[in-house]
């Protein structure tokens, strides 16, 4: 409609100049040279009026076009100006200006809820250009490998070398797990590529996640699964043993009470005889013994939360196995900052946990020259509470860290290898996690971290 009023301005003024122009060629025809003159005057005023009238819609139009260069839509033009036919060629610009800023604003509440949106979840995202300047990263990346920013992917070799390397080997749609290590906490990351084009750019994006407690989690419930199968099986199969055991050397006994007393090698065999038939039972009932107390740990489901006072648990406990620690002559002491630390738990369990815990910790000082047990519970960095069992023992050799959570395994000489499975266990059923940090000749920490309240 503007353009249109505009052809129609134009082809006025150029009818009014053609007028014009054939009056003063009649005129001079007619032998009127005061009307020529006249007449040229006019023609004149109007081809300067079709000049000024032209320019201005045209300045109006190059003023709006850089605006729009320059991404300024902020400029308002004038509906009501003195010159009736810039009038609607400013409405339209108003109206422009109108829509463009309403994209911009669209497009920045968009831009707003994916930022919120990456930033919220708990995955960690980092994009970075073909020459491994980093683009963005989320909150999650930062915290989770603890890192202030990163301005190139080339930095993160010098402070994860191993997931830098992993980054470096991943195809892009590929996936992989890694594991690393971040302060005293040991991850394991499932890795994800891709990479995208934009604006003629090579962009490639890395996601990962930390999957520690899942994989965890799905490692422990298969090793009950497999070892309630294998505790039924043994129950199975042992208890006739040792049923047959008792019947052979209850009916020896018998058998040897009724005839006359045996003489030389004799006797020496049947003697052996007693004594294996002995050791098969002590052995078979001593294995049904410790399988059914694994399958009564195993049934554990549920825990009974209610609040506990971390203090009082911990005191109760230090009081239990304070004669056992000083008959041993180990130095214990327990702190809990705050005093008031509360958390939901069962407390028969997690003091089963603490017990274990302790007294492992017993036996691993029990070479050291000065032996010591600190037992600690704090607040975390997130609120959420810790206990920690620490001591100067002679530490877990490194190559068995992986394997000292797997249900029967140990390493002493009468161990169960029981009381750290168990403790897993029921701190997964808390919805907390049983970590471990250790060093040979220095001493372990295990630590028990709580869900925030």
């Amino acid at each position: 409609m503007t353009f249109k009023r505009l052809e129609v301005g134009i082809l006025l003024r150029l009818l009014g100049l053609a007028v014009l122009l054939l009056g003063a060629v009649l005129a001079g025809v007619h032998g009127r040279p005061a009307w020529v003159v006249g007449l040229v005057l006019l023609v004149g005023l109007v081809f300067w009026e079709l000049t000024r009238y032209v320019t201005r819609g045209n300045q109006a139009l190059a003023d709006f076009l850089l605006a729009v260069k320059y991404r300024d839509f902020a400029q308002y033009y004038n509906e009501t100006h003195p010159d009736r036919s810039l009038r609607p060629l400013h409405a339209a610009f108003n109206q422009l200006n109108s829509t463009f800023r309403q994209l911009s604003a669209e497009r920045e509440a968009q831009y707003t809820y994916l930022q919120t949106l990456l930033e919220l979840i708990d995955s960690g995202i980092i994009s970075y250009d073909a020459d491994g300047q980093v683009e963005w990263l989320n909150d999650s990346f930062k915290q989770t490998l603890e890192l202030p920013y990163l301005h190139n992917i080339q930095a993160l070799e010098r402070r994860q070398p191993v997931l830098y390397e992993a980054i470096e080997k991943l195809q892009p749609g590929a996936s992989a797990i890694v594991k690393i290590t971040v302060g005293q906490r040991s991850l394991q990351l499932l890795l994800s590529a891709t990479v995208f084009r934009l604006q003629n750019q090579q962009f490639t994006l890395v996601a990962f996640k930390n999957v520690s407690q899942a994989l965890d989690e799905t490692q422990t419930e298969a090793w009950q699964k497999l070892l309630r199968v294998m505790t039924h099986e043994i129950m199975n199969s042992v208890a006739p043993i040792a049923s047959l055991a008792d019947s052979l050397r209850r009916h020896l006994r018998h058998a040897l009470a009724q005839v006359p007393e045996p003489i030389g090698t004799d006797r020496a065999l049947l003697d052996d005889v007693e004594e294996g038939i002995s050791i098969i039972q002590n052995r078979s009932e001593g294995l049904l013994r410790f399988a059914e107390v694994y399958r009564n740990f195993s049934k554990i489901t549920t825990p009974q939360l209610a609040e506990v006072r971390v203090h009082d648990l911990l005191s109760s406990t230090y009081r239990l196995l304070q004669p056992q620690l000083a008959e041993q002559g180990i130095a214990c002491s327990v702190s809990t900052v705050p005093e008031s630390l509360t958390l939901q738990a069962d407390r028969q369990l997690l003091e089963q946990v603490l017990i274990n815990l302790i007294q492992n910790a017993a036996h691993a000082v029990s070479n050291s020259p000065l032996p010591r047990i600190q037992v600690s519970a704090y607040l975390g960095e997130a609120g959420h509470p810790i206990i920690e069992v620490a001591d100067n023992g002679h530490g877990i050799p490194a190559d068995l860290l992986e394997s000292i959570f797997i249900p029967f395994f140990t390493t002493r000489k009468n161990g169960t290898g029981i009381g750290l499975s168990l403790a897993k266990q029921i701190m997964r059923l808390h919805q907390g996690s049983i970590k471990v940090q250790s060093a040979e000749k220095q001493g372990s920490v295990f630590r028990l971290e709580f869900r925030a309240a």
